[in-house]
């Protein structure tokens, strides 16, 4: 899968997404990721990439031309990508969850526009964007941090990325709930032990314990995932015995 990013920061991008297991996803031919500077594209001979708004308004907008002569450069460089999408990180769009990452990594070629300033001339956004997608409801300086955010998310769902599929299905949300607390040794830190359960090699009951534990921390924290998969939850309750 080939993930280009556009920025004005492209070392930043990198910085971030060349380490830990994503940076192994990339060095295992997994991923590609290439993050593209847009001042390079800038006719100015300034490099410049924004100006003011039409209509006045505090702070600066970034201009069509750099942005759309970059994407056109990464689509000539990726002619053979057979699915492709286009996103601009904003706080206007669908906020990222774990259903909206399996949909994207099914896609071969995903392009990311990080934004800055007061945001991008509306025209380019029009021209070549296929959605926005927000990580959040908060609003942050720039896009990279919320692009890394999505090529990390996506990239850890990928074949290989992850030891196995089981890596991240167990865990919270993807699950459909919060996960279960983990411990490692010691068997005693502080005064506090290990739950006796995870101990005694009984599997069933270790795996009926961590169910427990992680319908409880749902319930605490986040009710209305429970809500939307009531069946997690029925599944604990003792099984009627037929007559």
């Amino acid at each position: 899968m080939r993930f280009d990013i556009m920025t004005l920061f492209p070392e930043m991008v990198s910085g971030i997404l060349g380490e830990s297991i994503i940076g192994r996803a990339q060095k295992a031919g997994i991923i590609e990721v290439h993050s593209h500077n847009i001042r390079d594209f800038s006719t100015d001979k300034h490099r410049k990439v924004d100006d003011t708004p039409y209509g006045g308004g505090m702070g600066m907008v970034m201009r069509c031309q750099p942005i759309y002569d970059c994407y056109q450069h990464i689509v000539d460089a990726a002619p053979e990508a057979s699915s492709r999408r286009v996103i601009y990180m904003s706080p206007k769009g669908r906020v990222l969850n774990h259903e909206i990452a399996l949909e994207l990594s099914s896609y071969e070629h995903i392009i990311i526009l990080c934004g800055h300033y007061e945001g991008v001339d509306q025209r380019v956004l029009d021209e070549i964007v296929d959605e926005d997608i927000s990580i959040g409801d908060y609003v942050l300086t720039g896009g990279e941090l919320p692009a890394c955010v999505l090529v990390d998310t996506i990239s850890r769902l990928l074949e290989g990325t992850l030891a196995s599929k089981e890596c991240y299905e167990g865990e919270s949300v993807a699950s459909g709930i919060l996960e279960y607390p983990q411990y490692t040794k010691p068997r005693e830190w502080h005064g506090r032990e290990v739950p006796e359960v995870l101990l005694d090699g009984d599997h069933a009951k270790i795996d009926r314990y961590r169910l427990e534990c992680a319908v409880e921390l749902t319930r605490e924290r986040r009710p209305d995932m429970l809500l939307a998969h009531p069946e997690i939850e029925e599944s604990l309750k003792p099984k009627k015995k037929k007559r």
